[in-house]
């Protein structure tokens, strides 16, 4: 191999890559089109100039260029795990969680359909097995949607739609080309009706196994970079060797699906690289994969259009009707999943509300591209396939991908233009002329001093003022020309609020302020709250604020765990991770206000200000009475996590001290790396997060609650470790009337309500209640419920009674509760005293 011309080659790929792009923006067509023609048009060079013999006279560099060794293995060993694995490292993989069932029917199901639908589609035009058909299915099923992604970024389509068309093109792949394994085995052994058993057995393998590979792989890939955490490079150099390790993993040794396996990994690194490595680290890692990702999506491309003229050269007129028919099957397998069941699942509420015009576009941009080319070579390279299949497979999945390319892809933009999707909402447009306008005034204050800064001549001073004086006068009779309603500003001025509020999370997270492992939650949390704003206004800013403050499925399970199970490290780590997020919360929302009084103010006017001050006043009382809740119930947890977060600012603000002295010549640089050395070492101390022990918490707890203040200190022991902790959540009911409860419940913190004859009476933190009907044994008569976020501990009867007939504190205490509650005193103690 002339490996000198080879290198030539791969240069001037380079080269064309690098003239495409703009290429593509001048011309206003999807960048992945041009590569696409210019790959087709070097391959058809390639043919013409060996059919005529003249390649023979070019230089080896060029006919090296012209005659590429182009094999399947190329695309999916080497190209196709860097653009997978970078897709699901960049993506927001926790607010794709919670838009998965969307992203599962589009990415999954769509595949899914379709290959039945274009197989069966085929099958009475054709004479060849249903197998091959359902081959083909697959192969031309993956869509290749970054067009109409990129387009709707430009034309700032919902977020959430974004992203399920992202989560589209992330999953889509990985179901296509497990489902083209599936079909290729088929074919190659010569089965020409495949049966529901047969993929019973097989399929579940192919994609369990590769979540568990790409699962195992991550982990293992992030412990390792973990224990590099000041050679950001090495870190790289593993992050690199993931995709390809795992991909080969999965097929050649455990027969799983390693496209599969390569998604999962790039997944689990993005949910727990940014707690296991620095900001600067991750964000580095992150750059290089965008170039990585960059380089392998255009070189997949442009290789597989060199393929189109070897592919399409036994065109037959049979071939285009059969084209024809798989355009036909596509789109209308494409067409049900989106204008039948995508709108199904928004009326489940499973889905977000998608409007017809952004169907429609997904419906037209959803190309075909360099994986369907791969595939199609992957089984014209097969000596076991029939060499029927291997000619209508490479034609047919050739043909459909030159006419989404060169049909849909050119007209992508005219659609979209038709739809009316490239022209601002009417909100938006007169929000615009109002921003001008604000933004032309303070250009104007800030030009006129420079001028007077600079000196210059009065005479051009006073003839650029009074141009931009016209200039201005203009915007701001547009601006007075449009009323927007109020509940519109409010809106509009809420989601700039949570706009800023993800800017400070970020800045806060590369001063090193908040620590890595919550950040990621935390922008999760604020970008549904931007989403939900758009929609709902601002009664869905308050519910989605609540909502960030209470406890999730995910808790849910873990308090599951807790009261049953007995097994607390779940909880413990996720109320360590709430205590904390609280905190970061806090602080963010005491930065607010100066951005309203600010930018909004001066956009929106002093009333929305004003209402916007007030529910950002509100979430932070609500904030801050979760806080206290925590620190009533954890009172030594919360002093130490408070320390760190004091500690954890002294250090950015000691590391900024150090800087300016650096910039200002005072420091040598080997003094300044020492000093920052040492205040990395800190921060990694502090990431250590001290282990919340509700053991401990517990004795804590009863050394405050005053009918244990003079109990001994084994004694206190003793019953810690006796009480169950419980976590209820406002509106659960706790004792119902006739039950007759077999524990007593100490109230840690929140509060609930007793309802009895219509009256009604609230306990709170130091409370406890469930004794009087456990000591008479006679049924409840009153219904107790949470009415906020409780923690309680509960114990049971026997250990109670023994306790009560040694604790003269709590005798007293029942005996103050039982003539609060209009209960027979005489009768419960009475009750009590045998049992002691």
């Amino acid at each position: 191999m002339d490996i000198i011309a080879l290198v030539g080659a791969v240069a001037l790929l380079f080269i064309v890559i690098g003239v495409s792009e703009p290429l593509s923006e001048r011309l206003r067509l999807p960048f992945t089109v041009i590569l696409a023609f210019m790959g087709a048009l070097i391959g058809a060079t390639a043919l013409t100039l060996a059919a005529s013999g003249v390649g023979d006279t070019l230089s080896p560099m060029v006919r090296r260029l012209l005659d590429l060794p182009i094999r399947s293995n190329v695309f999916l060993y080497v190209l196709l795990p860097t653009l997978l694995f970078q897709v699901a490292l960049v993506v927001n993989a926790r607010r794709m969680l919670d838009d998965w069932v969307p992203i599962v029917l589009m990415a999954v199901g769509a595949v899914l359909v379709s290959t039945v639908v274009i197989g069966y589609a085929l099958t009475p035009f054709t004479s060849l097995p249903l197998a091959a058909c359902l081959l083909i299915g697959a192969v031309v099923s993956t869509t290749d949607p970054s067009a109409v992604v990129s387009i709707f970024r430009n034309i700032a389509a919902p977020q959430r739609l974004t992203r399920i068309v992202e989560g589209e093109s992330l999953l889509n792949d990985a179901a296509a080309i497990a489902l083209f394994g599936f079909f290729m085995t088929f074919v190659m052994l010569g089965v020409p009706n495949p049966t529901l058993q047969e993929a019973a057995l097989t399929f579940p393998w192919l994609i369990g196994g590769g979540v568990a590979i790409g699962w195992v792989f991550a982990r293992v890939a992030t412990a390792l970079m973990a224990v590099l955490p000041t050679f950001p490079r090495a870190q790289v150099s593993v992050s690199v060797a993931l995709p390809y390790l795992t991909y080969i993993a999965a097929e050649q040794y455990l027969g799983a699906s390693g496209v599969i396996a390569v998604v999962v990994a790039g997944l689990a690194l993005n949910l727990s690289g940014p707690s296991r490595l620095t900001p600067a680290s991750w964000g580095y890692l992150r750059e290089v994969w965008d170039i990585l990702a960059y380089w392998a999506g255009a070189f997949i491309f442009i290789l597989a259009a060199l393929l189109i003229p070897r592919l399409m050269g036994d065109l037959r007129a049979n071939d285009l009707f059969l084209i024809g028919v798989i355009v036909i099957a596509a789109i209308a397998a494409r067409a049900v999943m989106l204008f039948g069941v995508l709108p199904f699942l928004g009326r489940l509420r499973l889905s977000p509300r998608v409007e017809p015009s952004y169907r429609a576009a997904i419906l037209w941009g959803g190309l075909r591209g360099a994986v369907t080319l791969a595939l199609a070579l992957a089984v014209t390279e097969s000596a076991l396939v029939p060499p029927a299949i291997k000619r209508e497979v490479g034609i047919l999945a050739t043909g459909f991908t030159l006419f989404t390319l060169l049909v849909q892809g050119t007209t992508l933009r005219w659609v979209i233009a038709r739809l009316g999707l490239d022209r601002l909402p009417a909100l938006d447009q007169a929000l615009s002329r109002q921003v001008i306008a604000v933004a032309l005034q303070n250009v104007r204050e800030a030009v006129a001093e420079s001028a007077r800064d600079y000196r210059l001549p009065p005479d051009v001073i006073r003839s650029e003022a009074k141009r931009f004086a016209a200039r201005l006068d203009g915007a701001v009779s547009e601006a007075e020309a449009v009323d927007i309603p109020d509940r519109d500003r409010i809106t509009l001025g809420l989601v700039a609020l949570a706009g800023r509020e993800r800017d400070l999370i970020i800045e806060h997270f590369r001063q090193q302020l908040f620590s890595s492992r919550l950040v990621e939650r935390m922008l999760s949390d604020v970008d549904s709250l931007i989403e939900r704003t758009r929609l709902g206004g601002r009664n869905e800013y308050r519910a989605t604020a609540r909502r960030a403050l209470g406890f999730g499925g995910r808790y849910r399970l873990a308090v599951w765990l807790n009261n049953r199970l007995r097994w607390s490290a779940p909880l413990e780590v996720m109320t360590a991770d709430r205590f904390e997020l609280l905190l970061n919360q806090q602080l963010v929302l005491q930065e607010l206000h100066g951005f309203i009084a600010g930018k909004i103010r001066r956009i929106h006017g002093r009333r929305v200000a004003d209402l916007l001050h007030e529910l950002l006043r509100r979430r932070a009382e609500e904030t801050a009475g979760a806080i206290e809740g925590l620190r009533l119930q954890y009172p030594g947890y919360a002093e130490e996590i408070e320390r760190r977060f004091i500690r954890r600012t002294s250090l950015r603000l000691e590391e900024r001290e150090y800087e300016t002295l650096f910039a200002d010549g005072l420091v040598s640089r080997e003094l300044y790396n020492t000093l920052r050395a040492r205040l990395d070492a800190a921060r990694a101390r502090l990431d250590n997060r001290p282990r919340l022990d509700f053991a401990l918490q517990r004795e804590e707890f009863l050394r405050a609650f005053p009918v244990f203040d003079g109990m001994p200190a084994d004694a206190r022991k003793r019953l810690a470790r006796a009480l169950t902790t419980y976590y209820v959540e406002p509106g659960r009911t706790l004792i119902r009337k006739g039950e007759v409860p077999r524990s007593v419940y100490f109230i840690a913190s929140g509060a609930v309500e007793m309802e009895r004859r219509g009256q009604k009476l609230r306990l709170g933190r130091g409370e406890f209640f469930g004794h009087l009907g456990m000591l008479t044994g006679q049924p409840r008569r009153a219904m107790v419920s949470a009415i906020t976020h409780c923690t309680l501990f509960a114990l049971d009867e026997a250990r109670f009674r023994r306790l009560l007939a040694r604790n003269q504190a709590l005798q007293q205490a029942v005996e103050a509760s039982a003539i609060a509650r209009g209960a027979n005193v005489a009768q419960i103690m009475a009750q009590a005293r045998p049992e002691s």
